[in-house]
C-alpha cells in the first residue's frame, strides 16, 4: 500500500470527491490551500503518476487524472502507520476515531473497520 505524503493528500482528497480531473481543475481545487502555482501542481502530479498514486487519462483530448488507491484504503494504512510508528501500537487505530472526519462518512466506517481489522491480521501472520 502506497502511502502519500501531506502535499499529495491535498490533491487525493480532491480525487476521491470528485473523481477525475484535469490538472488545471486539480489546481484551481486545492490552490487556497497549497498556494501553488499551477507548475508545482504539475509537478506534484508527475510524481504522483510515477509512484502509482494516479494514473492518467485522456478524455476528449485532455490528459485527467485518477486515483489508483481508494480513499478508504489510504486512511487505513495512513492510520495504521500512524498506530505503530508514532503511538508504537500494536493494535490500529479504531475506526470510531473518524466518525467527526470531514473525509470519511458515517457509512464508509464500517468498511474503514473491516480494511483496518484486516490489516492487524496480516500483520500478525
Amino acid at each position: 500500500m502506497l502511502k502519500p505524503s501531506d502535499f499529495e493528500l491535498k490533491l487525493l482528497r480532491h480525487l476521491w470527491r470528485q473523481g477525475r480531473l484535469s490538472a488545471r481543475e486539480l489546481h484551481d481545487a486545492s490552490a487556497a490551500e497549497t498556494e501553488w502555482s499551477y507548475s508545482a501542481t504539475r509537478k506534484t502530479l508527475d510524481r504522483m503518476v510515477d509512484k502509482g498514486l494516479v494514473k492518467v487519462e485522456p478524455v476528449h483530448g485532455l490528459n485527467t487524472y485518477v486515483a489508483l488507491q481508494s480513499k478508504l484504503q489510504t486512511v487505513a494504512a495512513l492510520a495504521s502507520a500512524f498506530a505503530r510508528d508514532v503511538l508504537e501500537a500494536d493494535e490500529p487505530l479504531p475506526a470510531a476515531a473518524f466518525v467527526h472526519s470531514k473525509l470519511v462518512s458515517l457509512d464508509e466506517i464500517a468498511e474503514l473497520e473491516a480494511l483496518l481489522a484486516g490489516m492487524a491480521e496480516s500483520k500478525d501472520q
